[in-house]
């Protein structure tokens, strides 16, 4: 079940690999998300020393979060994945110009995981021709209904 898309990546890049990653979440964290309260639409994935880390993720505390914490909506959060998933994105995102971007947060089997994609930027014909393309797709399914 999906909790939040980041629907802008789609339009910016192509994804050409997705990868499903654990997340490292703090209590108050896991239950803002729970309601809703998350937003995906300017964060980004980089590797540092070998580990996958969450950056721009915004993530709205509760107002009845705990008194003695102090919530930091758009702190960096670790990813969890395998060792050797993690080398073939080093490469990857290092020599063929790369770069990672979450998709999807979403529930698999009561915990929260995020869905990453290995994407490369669109130019803005290449937006223009996506487009064009969703247009003709929408036009075509209402005629195939007018029949």
């Amino acid at each position: 079940m999906s909790i939040v898309q980041n629907k802008k990546a789609f339009h910016d890049y192509f994804i050409e690999e997705k990868y499903e990653t654990g997340m490292v979440l703090e209590g108050w964290e896991v239950k803002a998300i729970r309601d809703g309260r998350v937003q995906l639409k300017e964060a980004y994935v980089v590797i540092r020393k070998g580990e996958l880390y969450l950056i721009g993720c915004h993530i709205s505390p509760l107002k009845t979060a705990s008194t003695h914490i102090n919530p930091d909506p758009i702190r960096t959060r670790k990813l969890l994945l395998h060792a050797e998933q993690i080398r073939r994105l080093i490469g990857k995102v290092e020599r063929a110009g790369y770069t990672l971007i979450p998709l999807d947060m979403h529930y698999k089997t009561g915990r929260i995981k995020l869905e990453i994609g290995l994407a490369k930027g669109k130019q803005q014909h290449d937006k223009r021709e996506s487009e064009k393309q969703k247009e003709w797709e929408r036009d075509k399914q209402r005629l195939m209904r007018a029949k």
